[in-house]
């Protein structure tokens, strides 16, 4: 039964409801992870990711210092889990995450404990193991692009990120050719917090001058990207290997087309089986 866990699920990194924000922190830099599951006496009880730190920092008004509180003020106790003992893990993961737009869904066992967390990172590498050839990059991809310039402050990206909800930006040139990608956990693993006192407040931001700091000086001159035409699964091994969750995806002349991430994966994922059951029975279908 363990054996099976470890293939569907990440290391679970957890955290009593008493810790603090700065506990939290403090596991997802040194565990490079991007969730800390809250528990009591080893029953799930919430949830909290960068984005929520993110999203409850920029407006927080409060004086207390990060050290001073609670994480379950900000954690999100909508758990979404499925049992240790379902025959398909994976899909059935993949199912929830699409239907209720989250990023993992808590493994439990039959009387509810935790046992595992299986997120879209782990979906990703098994959708590139198990799919190769089913889709192309086209067919999930989203064209809908929100970007940045390598100029524009961190503060106005930051900003982006937390008004739109989503976890990346697309980072072009003043021409606006594509030139890298800026996540929450770009400015997690730059975070001046770690290097300063406990009562910053701009814990995501590098150091104590960063509000005149510009997305260029973050981001490396490296660039990952994927075709349309090329294979999904392909997408999902870069994102995979590269432990990146979205690439952008550019024309035979590096102009951007859009961008693929692991959500789109996970949806993939959810409906793969599905069609593959229809061609079997209707080679017609696509």
């Amino acid at each position: 039964m363990m054996s099976k866990i470890r293939q569907f699920t990440s290391p679970v990194i957890t955290l009593e409801p008493e810790g603090t924000i700065n506990d939290a922190l403090f596991l997802m830099q040194k565990n490079d992870i991007k969730r800390v599951v809250i528990v009591q006496n080893n029953f799930p009880i919430g949830i909290v990711t960068e984005r929520d730190m993110g999203r409850f920092l920029e407006h927080d008004k409060t004086t207390k210092t990060l050290d001073k509180i609670p994480i379950h003020n900000i954690m999100n106790r909508n758990l979404v889990t499925i049992s240790v003992e379902d025959e398909d893990i994976a899909t059935q993961s993949a199912i929830r995450m699409d239907t209720f737009q989250i990023s993992s869904v808590i493994v439990v066992d039959n009387e509810g404990k935790l046992v595992g967390i299986t997120t879209k990172s782990d979906l990703a590498r098994i959708f590139a193991s198990l799919y190769a050839r089913a889709y192309r990059v086209a067919d999930y991809m989203s064209k809908k692009i929100i970007t940045c310039r390598k100029t524009d402050l961190l503060l106005f990206a930051l900003d982006m990120l937390n008004k739109n909800k989503i976890s990346r930006l697309v980072v072009t040139d003043n021409e606006g050719n594509p030139v890298g990608v800026i996540t929450y956990d770009t400015f997690l693993r730059n975070s001046g917090f770690f290097k300063a006192s406990k009562s910053t407040r701009d814990y995501l931001l590098p150091s104590a001058n960063a509000k005149e700091m510009r997305v260029g000086d973050l981001i490396k001159d490296e660039l990952l990207t994927v075709e349309t035409q090329d294979d999904l699964a392909t997408a999902a091994k870069l994102m995979t290997d590269y432990t990146v969750s979205g690439i952008p995806v550019v024309d035979s002349n590096g102009s951007l087309e859009g961008i693929i991430s692991s959500t789109d994966i996970v949806k993939a994922y959810s409906e793969v089986e599905t069609h593959f059951r229809l061609a079997k029975k209707d080679p017609h279908f696509e």
